[in-house]
């Protein structure tokens, strides 16, 4: 587990869970999260930022990289619109509300979106796995959670037989007979 773990620079800074490569990872979280009636940080400040559809073009014309924030139950249909953020981050509101399972997998194989896709909320280690079947490729666990055990949830599965977005291929396709 210690090669899944980058170096950070102090035991404070915000970390995610985030799959770099195809590996699970602790890594520091290089994006911030700004409400829609907080003022937006300079690029000094926050070059990353996530923010709700209504502030993604100002904060695009801030000269911030920008990731949207959506909630769990949105309709992917035209969602990202013209915007083409870097990240985009599903709210999940709780564990028992699976809708941001299908809104993920949707914005991968419909909609076509490539970039980082993050789960937020009330997001637990057990989830995680599943989560990352659908899609999402970084998850800012529930305050109080480990990421040490989210790291391990994500590490304990190294085979899967069915496809999924994550590998769409079922397992009798990738095996040489």
């Amino acid at each position: 587990m210690s090669d899944s773990i980058l170096r950070l620079p102090s035991a404070d800074a915000p970390c995610v869970l985030a799959i770099l490569d195809g590996r699970p990872a602790i890594v520091l979280d290089e994006w911030r999260s700004v409400a829609d009636d907080e003022a937006l940080p300079s690029p000094d400040e926050a070059p990353a930022v996530i923010v709700g559809p209504r502030r993604y073009a100002e904060a695009r014309a801030a000269g911030l990289r920008v990731g949207l924030r959506v909630p769990g139950d949105a309709e992917p249909e035209g969602l990202l619109g013209d915007a083409h953020p870097e990240l985009v981050a599903i709210e999940v509101p709780k564990f028992t509300d699976g809708r941001h399972y299908s809104l993920a997998r949707l914005l991968r194989e419909r909609e076509g979106f490539t970039g980082e896709l993050r789960a937020f909320g009330d997001v637990l280690p057990d989830q995680l796995f599943y989560m990352r079947r659908c899609g999402y490729t970084s998850f800012e666990l529930k305050a109080g959670k480990s990421l040490a055990t989210g790291l391990r949830t994500l590490q304990a599965f190294t085979v899967t037989y069915q496809g999924a977005v994550d590998e769409p291929r079922p397992l009798y396709r990738r095996r040489a007979f």
